[in-house]
């Protein structure tokens, strides 16, 4: 172990690195440590394996235990509070669907962000201004102190619940292979992790990661709301123009920003300096690689929402698919006509809110005032549909 994990006092912190910098020493370090790994292979993983995983049955039990009980308490939230809720406030048929799905996220990562955050600014540990600490004194099979072990439980737990949940309870997206993926690759990252005594990173991951998942369903759940009663509520879509600003933002921000320069840095170069001989060094990076690769392939979705923006073209839901809604809708008339009807009174209903938006030109005839205040109502509520295209996930 080198100096870091036997130094007395407070090390200097190292200032974050650029990404060019990233490039060249994480290239550099791994490319020596594959070189020097001479024994590596299958057999030396099963003796690391062996040698340093860390995990008891209990623990395994609690696990299990947890995910069915993340399960039982949404069926239980979303029979009681969210869709009785979306039926007060009169959600238009597609969004009343999808609204218990997004109130029981942001439900969730707004508790668990609430945590990590905690843990990471308000108590001893520094590991998001000195991402290097995460590894010092590691050794194998350290204890876990009892605060990150319980956020390691609700976090592990929940993306175990998730993979069941996107397959079972939640709507079938374009992405939802790849959602599966990293709900599969998260849990990995958070089991191997904590068996592996490396739960001092996996918190920084978590914190940079739950924000968005915050912003997310706060977005989508305004968009839901400003249409509610078939009306059209202002301070709604005020708050959705917020959440998809900051949403974007910090999209970027702490995924592609901080989550590379601050957490594959530490595991990539920091990690060999603080612990030569780390185990699995290879095979958590290559996790944390894959995670984001991931970020980058999502952040392609906000990217062409705002191209089709800029160009101000007919946007449609670049994640949906619009034709198993159409059929869905085709059989539901045929099954019912009654409640068909219904839906298309709701539906002309928000059509008709959108109607008077446009119709301000009768105020202004024969004007230059009635074709602008036209022109920019029609320009705000296709912003308002784009920001629905991406939202309504």
């Amino acid at each position: 172990m080198s100096g870091h994990a036997g130094d007395a006092g407070s090390p200097e912190v190292e200032p974050m690195p650029g990404y060019l910098e990233l490039v060249a020493r994480a290239s550099s370090v791994m490319l020596g440590a594959w070189r020097e790994c001479g024994s590596c292979g299958l057999e030396l993983s099963k003796r690391t394996l062996l040698h340093n995983a860390y995990i008891t049955w209990t623990e395994i039990a609690l696990f299990f235990f947890c995910a069915f009980l993340w399960t039982q308490v949404r069926r239980g939230l979303t029979e009681s509070l969210f869709e009785p809720l979306a039926q007060w406030c009169r959600l238009l048929p597609k969004d009343a669907a999808k609204m218990p799905e997004s109130a029981w996220k942001l439900v969730f990562y707004t508790m668990s962000w609430s945590y990590s955050s905690y843990l990471l600014f308000f108590t001893s540990y520094s590991f998001f201004h000195d991402p290097p600490s995460v590894f010092y004194n590691w050794k194998s099979g350290m204890s876990v102190p009892t605060d990150i072990a319980i956020a390691y439980l609700i976090q592990g737990s929940f993306y175990g619940h998730s993979i069941y949940a996107t397959v079972y309870m939640d709507a079938w997206r374009k992405d939802s292979t790849v959602m599966v993926v990293h709900h599969i690759i998260t849990l990995a990252l958070i089991c191997f992790s904590y068996a592996f005594r490396y739960h001092n990173v996996g918190i920084l991951v978590l914190f940079l990661h739950d924000i968005n998942d915050i912003q997310l369903e706060f977005t989508k759940l305004n968009i839901y709301l400003k249409t509610r009663g078939g009306g059209y509520h202002l301070l709604n879509d005020i708050l959705s123009n917020m959440g998809s600003v900051s949403f974007s933002i910090t999209w970027f921000w702490f995924r592609l920003y901080w989550f590379p320069l601050k957490v594959l840095y530490a595991t990539c170069v920091s990690s060999l300096q603080s612990v030569p001989n780390i185990p699995f060094y290879f095979f958590f990076n290559t996790l944390l690689l894959a995670l984001l690769l991931m970020n980058i392939y999502w952040f392609l979705f906000i990217v062409v929402f705002v191209v089709k923006v800029l160009k101000v073209k007919e946007v449609n839901d670049v994640r949906e698919y619009e034709d198993e809604d159409g059929s869905k809708a085709a059989a539901a008339r045929h099954k019912d006509p009654q409640a068909a009807d219904d839906d298309d009174d709701d539906a002309g209903h928000h059509n008709s809110a959108q109607g008077n938006l446009l119709r301000s030109d009768q105020m202004f005839p024969g004007t230059s005032e009635s074709h602008s205040f036209t022109c920019i109502n029609k320009n705000m509520l296709f912003l308002s549909e784009c920001r629905l295209a991406l939202f309504s996930l």
